[in-house]
């Protein structure tokens, strides 16, 4: 017999997002001091952000 409470939940980002919260948290642990942001970006996985273009001038 099917038990319809017998289900598995799973959000895929949310377990994504505490994957990263617990990376962070774990290198806030090791660090000396402060992390810098350059850390914190490599430890989320983004690089910098590149410039925006400029408008062309008249």
């Amino acid at each position: 017999m099917h038990d319809q409470f017998d289900i598995s939940l799973e959000d895929s980002d949310l377990l994504t997002e505490v994957e990263l919260t617990t990376n962070l948290i774990i290198a806030a642990s090791e660090s000396d001091g402060p992390l810098t942001l350059e850390a914190i970006d490599k430890i989320l996985g983004i690089g910098p952000v590149p410039p925006a273009p400029r408008p062309p001038s008249n």
